[in-house]
C-alpha cells in the first residue's frame, strides 16, 4: 500500500507540473490551487460512492473519502465553480468545423456570403444547419469575428486559419487547455485502473536527439494529422446528422507533440532520460 501511495504520488506531481506552471504564469497562487483541490477531492468523491451505488452520499462518507472535513465539506457540498465555456457542440466550433470541411473539399468556398440567397452555400446555411435553428447565424458569426477565427468584407465572409484555435481569446484558450487535455487525461486514467472499454491512447518518444530532428518530425506529425483529422471531422458530422438530436454521448479525438531542449533543466527532471541511442514506444491501448 505505501509503494502504491509514493507511485501514484510521483505520477500526480508529473500530471500537475504543467498545470502548476499555468497557473503561476497567470498569477494563481497556492491558496487558490487548494481551493480548487479541495473542490475536486469534493466533486469526484460524490461521483465515486455514486459508482458504488450510493446515488446521495452522506457528508460523513464525503469527509472520509476525501479528508475535508464536515463543515468544510457541507460549505462547499452546493457550490458551482467553472466559469469557463464548454468547448463540446457550441454553435461556434462546429459551424467552423463544417466551414474548414467545406473548404478542405472545395478551397473556393474560404470565402462565403453572409447571406443565403438560395444559389450555393452561404455562411447563414452553415450556420443554421451547425446549430440545427437554435442559435441565430448573427450571433455565430459576432462570435468567430470576436474570436478573430473570421474577417467580414462588406456583405461576405472569409475564414482564417486551419483549425479552431481561438488565440484572440485568453479565455476560450484555457477551455480548450482544460477539456482537451482532461479528456486525455480521463482516457489514460480509465486504461490505468483498468476501466472498460479501453481507450486508445499511445505515445511514441525518443531523447538524446538534435532539436532540428525534433523540430522535423513536428511538421511530419502535423502533416499527417491534418489527413485524419478531415476524415474524424467528416465521421463526426455524419453521426451527429444521424443521430437527429437523439444522442447522449461524447467523442473528443486527439494528437499532441511536445519537444524541448533538455541541455538547460538542471537537477529537475520527471523522468530518467534514456540513453542518446535509444528510442521507445508506449501504449495503453489499442
Amino acid at each position: 500500500m505505501h509503494e502504491r501511495l509514493s507511485w501514484t504520488q510521483s505520477a500526480i506531481a508529473r500530471i500537475l507540473r504543467p498545470a502548476v506552471r499555468l497557473a503561476l504564469a497567470m498569477g494563481l497562487k497556492h491558496v487558490q490551487l487548494e481551493d480548487v483541490l479541495r473542490q475536486l477531492l469534493l466533486e469526484e468523491a460524490r461521483h465515486l460512492w455514486n459508482a458504488k451505488g450510493v446515488g446521495h452520499p452522506n457528508l460523513s462518507q464525503l469527509s472520509m473519502t476525501t479528508g475535508l472535513n464536515r463543515k468544510e465539506v457541507t460549505a462547499r457540498v452546493r457550490e458551482t465553480r467553472d466559469t469557463l465555456p464548454h468547448t463540446e457542440g457550441s454553435a461556434v466550433t462546429k459551424a467552423y468545423t463544417a466551414w474548414l470541411q467545406l473548404v478542405t473539399d472545395d478551397p473556393e468556398r474560404r470565402r462565403l456570403p453572409i447571406m443565403d440567397c438560395g444559389d450555393g452555400p452561404s455562411f447563414e446555411l452553415l450556420a443554421r444547419l451547425a446549430a440545427r435553428g437554435d442559435v441565430h447565424h448573427r450571433a455565430v458569426l459576432e462570435e468567430l469575428v470576436r474570436l478573430g477565427m473570421v474577417d467580414v468584407q462588406g456583405e461576405s465572409v472569409e475564414l482564417r486559419g486551419d483549425s479552431f484555435v481561438p488565440v484572440d481569446s485568453l479565455r476560450d484558450m484555457l477551455a480548450f487547455v482544460g477539456d482537451n487535455a482532461r479528456d486525455h487525461l480521463l482516457a489514460a486514467v480509465g486504461n490505468t485502473l483498468g476501466r472498460e472499454p479501453r481507450m486508445l491512447e499511445r505515445a511514441v518518444f525518443a531523447t538524446g536527439i538534435p532539436l532540428q530532428e525534433c523540430e522535423r518530425i513536428h511538421r511530419l506529425a502535423r502533416e499527417h494529422w491534418d489527413a485524419v483529422h478531415y476524415k474524424l471531422v467528416k465521421e463526426m458530422t455524419q453521426a451527429y446528422q444521424h443521430a437527429e438530436g437523439s444522442g447522449t454521448a461524447r467523442i473528443r479525438v486527439g494528437v499532441y507533440t511536445y519537444y524541448e531542449d533538455e541541455s538547460g533543466r538542471g537537477l529537475i527532471a520527471d523522468t530518467p532520460s534514456l540513453g542518446s541511442d535509444e528510442l521507445a514506444t508506449h501504449q495503453e491501448s489499442t
